[in-house]
């Protein structure tokens, strides 16, 4: 499975490592991704890859 957020949609970024000397080498920005059971509205579980700020998110709509 991809490394990608399933509500939404964050993925990986590019960008650069700087150095002191100002030295540039390519990076990537990862998102902060969890693994998390949600009930469907049939009654099932599954299990998704949500980022941690739509989770908070998400958690906040509910409360």
């Amino acid at each position: 499975m991809a490394r990608k957020c399933a509500i939404s949609g964050k993925g990986p970024m590019s960008g650069n490592n700087v150095s002191h000397a100002k030295n540039r080498t390519k990076r990537r920005f990862m998102p902060n991704l969890r693994t998390v059971r949600v009930q469907m509205e049939d009654g099932t579980t599954k299990k998704i890859k949500i980022s941690a700020s739509e989770l908070r998110t998400m958690k906040k709509k509910q409360a």
